[in-house]
């Protein structure tokens, strides 16, 4: 009795502080979605411009296994949108080869992303820290993948249980990849763990670890590796992660990391505002579309 209390607490408690987290931010874009001059910033509740990297918390919880996501990509869409390192207050801008919008190509039976993705706000993957003997994180906020049923937004803020996690070493670096759940998906309730998620959506996780495997074949280079064989780390091992890298995202943001080519900093409390300036979506190149069979 006293379990299934505390748990209603919990739930209770982790539904608060999501409602919360939508209504205390909003977003403001500026330019032509598929173009260079694309950025979407984060917005607070009084209208100045934040960071989504630095400004959302992260609300990390032990005792639910939850945490805050920033969704970059809706699943099934190809554009390859990211939290910017370069620019101040870290807008999601989209990804780019060789001076044009990046999309992610299809690989069959795939159609663009296979899940919801995005990153966890306030955590780092440090250039400079071996975390796994002779792998050193790629610089980037620690990367999420969202399996629920419905189709989020760019730049949707979502409370989600920690599920599990992927070891990625991509061009050498790793590139952990967390399994989450959105805490308003109708699933949530049954899925708890990584065998439940075997078990409500049979032969996702082989699909997830494939996709990230070939996803940039067609593209002339080899297949990603991972780190322990390719074996998903359960939730405590997971949370673990987590909370190492939003401490090395502490140190970040404390000016006490030395390395060249440092994510910005700049963060709301400037009064720092911007006027929302947006274009009609640009035409998505028709060689998006093509299926790549690996």
């Amino acid at each position: 009795m006293k379990f299934s209390a505390l748990r209603r607490f919990q739930k209770t408690r982790d539904h608060l502080s999501m409602i919360n987290a939508q209504a205390a931010f909003s977003s403001v874009v500026k330019g032509s979605k598929y173009t260079l001059e694309f950025s979407k910033y984060l917005k607070l509740a009084n209208s100045e411009i934040g960071s989504y990297f630095h400004d959302v918390p992260l609300e990390l919880d032990t005792n639910s296994n939850t945490a805050t996501m920033v969704v970059e990509v809706p699943r099934w869409s190809n554009g390859k949108f990211e939290i910017s390192k370069e620019l101040d207050f870290n807008p999601i801008k989209q990804d780019m080869k060789n001076g044009k919008p990046r999309f992610v190509n299809n690989i069959f039976p795939f159609k663009g992303y296979i899940t919801n993705y995005g990153a966890f706000p306030q955590t780092w993957e440090d250039p400079t820290h071996e975390s796994i003997p002779g792998l050193k994180g790629d610089n980037d906020p620690l990367d999420c993948c969202e399996i629920g049923s419905g189709l989020l937004n760019m730049g949707d803020i979502k409370r989600v249980k920690i599920l599990g996690s992927l070891a990625l070493i991509d061009s050498g670096e790793l590139d952990w990849k967390v399994i989450v759940m959105s805490l308003d998906d109708p699933t949530s309730n049954v899925v708890n763990n990584l065998d439940d998620v075997e078990r409500v959506f049979p032969q996702l996780l082989s699909s997830i670890k494939t996709w990230f495997r070939d996803y940039k074949i067609p593209t002339g280079k080899p297949a990603n590796q991972f780190a322990f064989g390719g074996e998903y780390k359960d939730i405590n091992e997971t949370m673990k992660v987590i909370a190492d890298c939003h401490e090395s995202w502490k140190r970040l943001v404390s000016d006490k990391v030395d390395f060249e080519n440092l994510p910005k900093t700049r963060r709301a409390g400037e009064n720092f505002r911007i006027e929302e300036y947006i274009k009609p979506d640009a035409s998505i190149p028709p060689e998006v579309n093509k299926w790549y069979h690996i």
